[in-house]
């Protein structure tokens, strides 16, 4: 019988592996905490010109998206409303993905060790159960 992926790496750390790897990381993702702030009055995007710095909120970002949906249910084949919906939606979603922080949560240097070693330490076992393994020794 043929071990893990059909190499002799051997089923029994296949899934010790896979286990210790799940556990690790779902315990590593679990640590981290997810904030956002934004909202139609949130500044997206700085800028400075002309001596004077100017702010780009999400609610600015709408107003050349509703723009550009008129031009498109207008005339489906103007391609400036499309450049116009398009963009701004872009613009919103990098504005949204930029605003997100991650922190850690509080945790002893123990809570970390061990999430470390399942997680780096399942992914080592996992790795090498799919690696064959010679049965002879090398002349």
């Amino acid at each position: 019988m043929r071990g893990a992926g059909g190499t002799s790496g051997g089923l029994g750390s296949f899934f010790i592996g896979l286990i210790m790897m799940c556990g690790g990381f779902y315990m590593l993702l679990n640590a981290i905490t997810v904030t956002s702030s934004f909202g139609m009055g949130t500044r997206l995007y700085g800028f400075s010109a002309m001596g004077g710095s100017y702010n780009v909120t999400s609610g600015m970002i709408m107003i050349p998206f509703i723009f550009g949906v008129g031009l498109i249910f207008y005339n489906s084949k103007n391609i400036f409303g499309w450049i116009l919906s398009v963009g701004s939606i872009t613009g919103l979603i990098f504005g949204v993905i930029s605003s997100i922080r991650f922190s850690f949560k509080t945790m002893t240097s123990f809570d970390l060790i061990v999430i470390l070693i399942l997680a780096i330490g399942g992914l080592g076992l996992f790795l090498r159960s799919l690696k064959a393994l010679d049965e002879r020794l090398p002349d």
